[in-house]
């Protein structure tokens, strides 16, 4: 049986590869080597201004992946940017949104990782907290901490014990989104996981980087439940032009 169709949303930045110095699609290969490792097959979706792109996209997949990265614009949760906010990511934000509503309405999957946890909060209508200390070891190095599952949560069925992440963030969820649950914290009561209980696909927020550690059971859950649904469906990916792509 053919591995299911993982979607991992990218982000353009200027990079310089070669006598080459351009605009690129950009995505830390961290993310597709833990797709591959849970058994799926990783596709990388480049930002699409173009009408209806999004849902052309999650229709061509089984599950999606949104990455981690830049702040989430304060103004799209209504409120002022502080200081220590870093610049917009308007586009990013626009696509990335928009691939969250598709995959929530078509009952695709979804795995939001740090930033896309915090998006998928944001897109249901929660806060975002705009700093707090601790949850980074240093500029440019990852930390670690201690994560408690909340019983009874889909996150606790993949994970059901304390482990320690890989985590590398300065903001966290405030308030909870319409219909979500706070599934993981930190020892200093941070939302390390939520979820969309109810519905009839995966819609999982982790806070921390699992690309970046030893432990594949958040994204095993999530190819598990995108081979669950196109077995349960008979669903095969429309082809995947749209849908892939690298700078």
């Amino acid at each position: 049986m053919p591995r299911p169709v993982i979607g991992i949303s990218t982000y353009q930045d200027p990079a310089r590869w070669g006598v080459w110095e351009m605009p690129a699609v950009l995505l830390p290969a961290a993310y597709p080597r833990l797709v591959r490792a849970a058994g799926g097959l990783a596709v990388l979706l480049p930002p699409d201004d173009a009408a209806g792109a999004a849902q052309e996209a999650v229709a061509a997949l089984h599950g999606l992946v949104i990455a981690g990265g830049a702040d989430v614009e304060p103004a799209r949760y209504g409120a002022p940017a502080d200081p220590r906010t870093g610049p917009p990511a308007r586009e990013r934000d626009a696509w990335e949104l928009a691939l969250i509503a598709a995959a929530i309405a078509q009952r695709v999957p979804l795995l939001g990782i740090c930033r896309g946890m915090q998006l998928l909060n944001v897109s249901r209508g929660g806060t975002l907290h705009q700093h707090l200390d601790g949850h980074t070891g240093g500029p440019g190095v990852f930390g670690a901490h201690p994560v408690d599952p909340v019983p009874g949560t889909a996150y606790a069925q993949a994970v059901p014990e304390t482990i320690v992440v890989p985590a590398y963030h300065h903001q966290a969820v405030d308030r909870l989104g319409d219909g979500l649950v706070a599934c993981a914290h930190a020892p200093d009561g941070t939302v390390e996981a939520l979820e969309l209980p109810g519905g009839r696909s995966l819609v999982l927020g982790v806070q921390w980087h699992p690309e970046m550690g030893e432990d594949p059971r958040v994204m095993a859950a999530l190819v598990r439940a995108a081979r669950h649904r196109r077995d349960r469906s008979g669903a095969r990916p429309a082809p995947a032009t749209a849908a892939c792509g690298a700078g």
